[in-house]
């Protein structure tokens, strides 16, 4: 199977939720329909993406840190990472994760909001309970990457 990027994963212990980073790989369910088809494909990513951004932004424990940043570029960028994560068609092309948060101070509890906000969209795109764990579990492995400050 592939290896491929992917943009977050998702711990929940004592209802915290923390951030990993790294590379996986892509898995499947036994039918062989990778997690992209039963998604529902880029149009759900897309959804999912358009309101996890919408989340972030109302978020003011978070909203801050964007003040600053081209959101639609962003939101394309996730759009492509959670595609190409989920074993769909797109090619991600932006920066490593270590080098796009260096510097910015990221901490747990920063993390932690982003990935409530990000959930928060996929209940709403009604993402279905095991694919949404699948999606926390592939987006994972960023910790070291991105959190800098406890």
């Amino acid at each position: 199977m592939p290896e491929k990027c992917v943009l977050w994963r998702t711990v929940a212990g004592l209802g915290l939720l923390t951030m990993f980073a790294g590379c996986v790989a892509t898995e499947q369910m036994p039918t062989g329909k990778s997690l992209y088809e039963r998604i529902g494909g880029k149009p759900v990513i897309s959804v999912v993406v358009e309101q996890g951004m919408a989340n972030v932004l109302a978020d003011t424990r978070i909203n801050g840190r964007f003040a600053t940043a081209d959101i639609r570029k962003l939101k394309g960028y996730l759009v492509d990472h959670l595609c190409m994560a989920t074993g769909g068609p797109c090619t991600y092309s932006g920066r490593a994760m270590k080098t796009a948060h260096a510097g910015m101070r990221i901490s747990t509890g920063d993390a932690g909001a982003f990935v409530e906000d990000l959930v928060k969209a996929m209940e709403l795109a009604k993402v279905p309970a095991q694919e949404k764990g699948e999606l926390l579990d592939l987006l994972g492995s960023m910790k070291k990457d991105i959190i800098e400050a406890r």
